[in-house]
């Protein structure tokens, strides 16, 4: 079987960084996305840098029709899929706007388990793949200024955790990445603490890594880890009375 990384929401900048990896290291890259002509110019780009061939697809991952077409544009089944959706959203204006609550969780849980359930159904089939969805360490635990993104974020961890004990004696690799801060277009306007945020090469790098060594979970700064660790034990009376 060809290495061929699939990556699903691929306009972001983990998403460009992963690609950039992974063909780097001799894997054929397809690029999905809502509008593929702004990613040309990086797939060519790609191509010579690396002699890879890399595919473009359209992809709105909300819509089923779309997820559909994508699936039977596809000319092989990939040797793995990196599903790098992402949408943060704005949780005030959630809290009243339904259709703002809806994005948030559309976009981060269910269209993202209903577009990695085919692949996990092939992937059984074969015997063989590897599923990388890149989650959130928001989602270890709700917290007052993003609980909608990190409950959905929260969704997909425990959809990838279920996928990963029923794969497994298949064969099959399950990994989730908890990037933390990452100097992102999305971020571009937040102040970040440098020791907590990496970069999106940093990501991929470790993404990698993880995809060849098969690991579950990875945070990718190790320093989330405890953070999340600290987060999570706060007893409930005492977390319900901080500003997280």
């Amino acid at each position: 079987m060809n290495n061929h990384l699939l990556v699903i929401g691929a306009s972001s900048d983990i998403a460009a960084a992963t690609a950039t990896r992974f063909a780097t290291a001799g894997y054929r890259v397809s690029l999905a996305s809502r509008n593929v002509n702004r990613l040309q110019d990086f797939a060519n780009d790609l191509h010579i840098r690396t002699q890879q061939a890399v595919d473009l697809y359209e992809l709105d991952i909300r819509d089923r029709e779309s997820r559909e077409q994508l699936l039977n544009a596809l000319p092989e089944l990939p040797s793995a899929v990196l599903c790098a959706v992402g949408y943060l959203g704005d949780q005030a204006e959630a809290q009243t706007e339904l259709s703002a609550a809806e994005t948030i969780l559309e976009t981060n849980y269910n269209a993202v388990c209903y577009m990695l359930n085919p692949f996990a159904d092939q992937f059984e089939k074969r015997g063989s793949g590897s599923i990388i969805a890149i989650s959130s360490v928001a989602g270890d635990r709700g917290r007052k200024s993003n609980y909608l993104y990190g409950s959905a974020k929260a969704g997909l961890s425990a959809y990838l955790s279920g996928l990963r004990n029923r794969l497994f004696a298949a064969g099959v690799h399950v990994l989730e990445v908890r990037p933390g801060f990452v100097r992102t277009k999305m971020t571009a306007d937040m102040v970040l603490p440098e020791k907590l945020t990496a970069s999106p090469e940093a990501v991929a790098d470790k993404i990698y890594q993880a995809a060849v060594k098969k690991k579950d979970v990875i945070y990718v700064k190790s320093i989330w880890r405890l953070i999340m660790l600290v987060i999570r034990n706060l007893p409930e009376f005492i977390f319900k009375r901080t500003s997280l």
